[in-house]
């Protein structure tokens, strides 16, 4: 019995198609609308297609693949050790402060968007019944 030949599960992209979306991916979300824009220049089609692609992977919505990638290794480089104990322990702080403070800013935010969605789902509430009334009282002509 002669052993199958396997490769690795985690071996990356193997298509054309697959390396060619890896590569934009390695270049960030501009090269994929500089893509899209290319391939409605040439071929509408294809700028179609991409546009739609974009659209239901998301990426066209979401931070850069790049951005995301890149953050990730600065968080690994900044985590490592310079040796300086005292420089090391201020680095911890600083950056816990930090994303102490990201937090609650993010949180703000949030309450921010939900009271101003708020105010304009109670203005509409409010117009709407405004028009309610409007049209009860309205005299009816015969």
């Amino acid at each position: 019995m002669t052993p199958y030949a396997t490769a690795p599960a985690d071996s990356g992209p193997t298509g054309w198609f697959s390396k060619s979306e890896a590569w934009l991916d390695s270049k960030g979300k501009g090269a994929w609308i500089a893509a899209m824009v290319l391939g409605f220049v040439f071929f509408w089609p294809v700028g179609l297609a991409l546009l739609f692609y974009m659209i239901w992977s998301k990426r066209m919505f979401n931070k850069s693949c790049s951005r995301r990638r890149s953050d990730h290794l600065r968080r690994a480089h900044v985590m490592n050790p310079t040796g300086n104990s005292a420089f090391d322990a201020y680095r911890q702080d600083t950056l816990r402060r930090l994303e102490d403070e990201q937090r609650s800013f993010e949180t703000f935010l949030e309450r921010l968007r939900d009271a101003k969605d708020k105010a304009e789902f109670d203005q509409f509430m409010d117009e709407r019944a405004h028009k309610a009334s409007e049209e009860r009282n309205a005299p009816l002509d015969a």
